[in-house]
């Protein structure tokens, strides 16, 4: 490639000095560092412009807000991570180490990756309603006092004693089912269903929205237990939480009033129907290749109902 690649940095990521430094040593990248109100912008100005691979650093958030304006364009997305956690960039394969993950953007080939969206919202991991909203809340208020793992300790164990159900309609492959649960998550991509990797994606898995819902009393208990010890580094707990699961291209989930739902660990103000579809291979990544496998051997209908052992 000969042209420079522009280079979108969040300024209020924790790396942003240091991903404002990499990328300033080399002739590779035209550096746009923006607040996150104007990420969005920036990207549509840079496509318009012409340019045909944008990299973007940043965390899961950052990413998923570039990825809603690549959607409906050619251009490619290179990313250089710089949240704390960076799920989707790791999911990839992408490193990272700024050096290599940089080496990547520019000579790195692209291929169309999977994501979801609920009302019109982009998400590239996953999205909950529920107990994990009120995690993340709890989390966002102590984390500038005590860090983002001790404020996510703190958070779990206050959801262990104040869990609340709540009543929910999904309907899935035509059929609608009643719950009342502490937490209904929806993932990209096939999610693990077992302590200690509850809701991680399986490597290799198969393509759809993964739908999982805590039922029962003895359930929601063990589902705040599980959040609680991993937040604390735990490696198992007593026994994973019991679940209906479901791995489908769509699915609509209905509320009794209108609420917040988590998005790639933000909180976006919904009202009472959730429609969730996945658009495969909608967004363009510089990535590795994936695993020769990761694709085959699997059944294109995804409508298929797992329950875990319990």
């Amino acid at each position: 490639m000969t042209d420079r690649i522009p280079a979108i940095v969040n300024v209020k990521s924790g790396t942003a000095d240091a991903a404002q430094k990499v990328l300033g040593e080399g002739e590779s990248f035209e550096v746009h560092a923006v607040e996150p109100d104007d990420i969005a912008r920036t990207i549509r100005d840079v496509v318009t412009a012409g340019a045909k691979r944008i990299l973007v650093s940043g965390g899961d958030g950052t990413i998923a807000t570039a990825a809603a304006e690549l959607l409906e364009s050619r251009a490619e997305l290179a990313i250089l991570p710089g949240g704390t956690l960076n799920h989707f960039a790791r999911d990839l394969g992408v490193s990272t180490e700024p050096a290599e993950a940089l080496q990547l953007a520019v000579n790195g080939q692209c291929r169309g990756v999977d994501v979801g969206v609920v009302n019109g919202h982009v998400f590239l991991n996953t999205s909950s309603v529920g107990a994990y909203v009120r995690f993340v809340r709890i989390r966002e208020r102590l984390e500038r006092w005590f860090g983002y793992r001790i404020a996510s300790a703190i958070a779990a164990l206050r959801i262990l004693f104040q869990l609340r159900r709540f009543a929910v309609e999904l309907e899935v492959e035509g059929k609608q089912r009643i719950y009342r649960t502490p937490l209904v998550f929806i993932g990209v991509g096939e999610r693990e269903l077992q302590l200690p990797t509850l809701g991680s994606r399986v490597e290799g898995g198969r393509p759809g929205l993964h739908v999982m819902v805590v039922s029962g009393r003895s359930g929601a208990r063990l589902l705040a237990l599980a959040l609680a010890a991993v937040a604390r580094g735990v490696d198992a707990a007593a026994r994973t939480p019991e679940l209906d699961s479901f791995l489908v291209q769509r699915c609509k989930v209905t509320l009794r009033r209108p609420t917040a739902v988590a998005i790639d660990g933000e909180l976006v103000a919904m009202h009472e129907t959730l429609e969730y579809e996945l658009r495969p291979d909608a967004l363009h990544v510089v990535c590795p290749p994936p695993e020769a496998s990761e694709r085959e051997g699997y059944s294109p209908d995804l409508s298929r109902r797992m329950t875990s052992p319990g």
